[in-house]
């Protein structure tokens, strides 16, 4: 299950916060704010989706996410991949190293951690 684009703005600060209350998060928005209510609708679709919990604290939601930042994006590179890279993650490294005007600095960084990963799958 996926996030909309304002669900993920939420997530940012949840992820940022680990914990907010509801007042805090409509703080967090740039002006303009969104509508308190709009802010209660989308939280209640991403508990619906098993996105948010929340703890009661007094008369207070004190909202937090059920998922992990790097899971989610986890799950959408993964898809990405193979919806259009043929499921190669080959075809997709290939076109991210070439088609994203890496500078030599990060493509020297990007091979430490190839290697990083290729020492620890020889073991």
């Amino acid at each position: 299950m996926s996030l909309s684009k304002a669900e993920e703005q939420v997530m940012e600060y949840l992820w940022s916060a680990d914990t907010i209350f509801f007042k805090d998060l409509l703080e967090k928005f740039p002006e303009p704010k969104p509508a308190g209510t709009t802010v209660a609708t989308l939280l209640k679709r991403m508990q619906e989706k098993g996105f948010v919990g929340y703890k009661l604290q007094g008369n207070s939601r004190e909202y937090y996410p059920l998922i992990k930042k790097e899971q989610y994006f986890s799950k959408h590179v993964n898809s990405m991949i193979k919806s259009f890279f043929n499921n190669s993650a080959m075809q997709f490294a290939s076109f991210f190293t070439t088609a994203t005007n890496l500078s030599e600095k990060e493509l020297e960084e990007l091979k430490k951690i190839i290697d990083q990963q290729l020492k620890q799958k020889k073991k």
